[in-house]
């Protein structure tokens, strides 16, 4: 059996991003590095590098979510980068959507132990939350699947004018090129490709900003939010 990496001190850039927080993210970082490694959640060859290409590479999206918004972490895995970004941005009310059983442990023992008051862990699948979930502002997600594919499970979750922020690599401007098509189906009016992180991050990180119309997930979508939305009515009346 491979030793288990040792977790590096957390660098000054992370004191500046996190501010009054630093001393949970620290603690974020001891879970990922032990727990996280433990139960398969992230690879051990990842804790060396767990500050500048994970936590912070996370945070820094806070540059661009707006203030004082919802927002559906999908695909939360092992939390990333919905706890960084609970972590700088208090006045965000943000969801943990994860399929698998033993992330959502984590991620809820987290939330518990941080103290996350404003975040919420749901498991499921975006498709299964439809019309369940209440839309919100803002959808984010980190190397969880392609573009088109990922859109189709994010922007039906959005309120009509919201938009997807979504962690993506060096090939970020030739994924939307080849998902605009499918974009367009899914009511998406802009998309575009944004730096974040100057001066904290090196490499930058990338952001792909997928904003929507009156209609997210276009026509197809509306009809399985509503038809949803009856359903879950029914049953409550029950």
């Amino acid at each position: 059996m491979t030793e288990a990496a040792e977790l590096p001190q957390a660098p000054e850039e992370a004191q500046t991003v996190f501010g009054e927080f630093f001393p949970e993210a620290v603690r974020y970082a001891e879970l990922l590095a032990d727990a996280g490694v433990k139960r398969g959640l992230i690879g051990p060859r990842e804790v060396p590098r767990l500050w500048e290409r994970h936590l912070l590479n996370c945070a820094v999206l806070s540059e661009v979510v707006p203030e004082g918004v919802t927002v559906c972490d999908v695909g939360s895995g092992a939390g990333l980068p919905g706890i960084p970004l609970a972590l700088v941005r208090p006045d965000l009310k943000i969801t943990l959507l994860e399929p698998l059983l033993r992330r959502t442990n984590f991620l809820q023992e987290v939330v518990e132990l941080l103290g996350l008051d404003h975040v919420t862990v749901v498991r499921g699948r975006a498709e299964e939350v439809l019309g369940k979930l209440t839309p919100v502002h803002v959808v984010t997600a980190r190397a969880v699947a392609p573009l088109d594919r990922l859109a189709g499970w994010g922007v039906p979750l959005l309120r009509p004018y919201g938009e997807m922020l979504l962690l993506k690599g060096d090939t970020a401007a030739e994924e939307v090129q080849g998902a605009r098509a499918a974009l367009s189906k899914l009511g998406v009016v802009e998309t575009s490709v944004l730096h974040v992180g100057e001066g904290l991050v090196d490499p930058l990180s990338t952001v792909v900003r997928v904003e929507v119309g009156e209609s997210p997930g276009g026509v197809r979508f509306a009809a399985k939010r509503a038809k949803a939305a009856r359903t879950s009515r029914t049953r409550r009346r029950r």
